[in-house]
C-alpha cells in the first residue's frame, strides 16, 4: 500500500484548504482511510476517519464543523476539507490506512500505512 498526500501550503487564518491522499490498492472500497497531524514539538493527534463504506465519518471533536472527510473510490483517493482555518491548525498532515480492519480506529496506532505528510501553514 502506498499513499501520496498533497494539497498542503501556506493559507492565512481564516481560509480553506483541501488536502487530497491517493493510494495505490487495487480495490480502495475496501479501505478505511484516515487523516493525523502533528504539529512542531507536539505527538501525531487524531483529525478524521472515514469508513471503508463511506457511511461513517469520525472527528477529533476539536474539529467537528470545520474540517469534513470523504473518498472517491473511483479516484482512489480521500480528501480533507479544512475550513476556517486557525494558526493551531499549523502542522504537517498525514493520511493513513489500517490493515485488514472492517471497523474505523481512531488511534494513530491501528494504522499501518501512512503518507509521507504535507505541511499546512497557517499563521496568526
Amino acid at each position: 500500500v502506498q499513499l501520496q498526500a498533497s494539497g498542503g501550503g501556506l493559507v492565512q487564518a481564516g481560509g480553506s484548504l483541501r488536502l487530497s491522499c491517493t493510494a495505490s490498492v487495487r480495490t480502495f472500497s475496501n479501505y478505511v482511510m484516515g487523516w493525523f497531524r502533528q504539529a512542531p514539538g507536539k505527538e501525531r493527534e487524531f483529525v478524521a476517519a472515514i469508513s471503508a463504506s463511506g457511511d461513517s465519518t469520525y472527528y477529533a471533536d476539536s474539529l467537528k464543523g470545520r474540517f469534513t472527510i470523504s473518498r472517491d473510490d473511483a479516484k482512489n483517493t480521500v480528501y480533507l476539507q479544512m475550513n476556517s482555518l486557525k494558526p493551531e491548525d499549523t502542522a504537517v498532515y498525514y493520511c493513513a490506512t489500517p490493515s485488514g480492519l472492517t471497523t474505523t480506529p481512531t488511534s494513530w496506532t491501528r494504522f499501518d500505512y501512512w503518507g509521507q505528510g504535507t505541511l499546512v501553514t497557517s499563521p496568526a
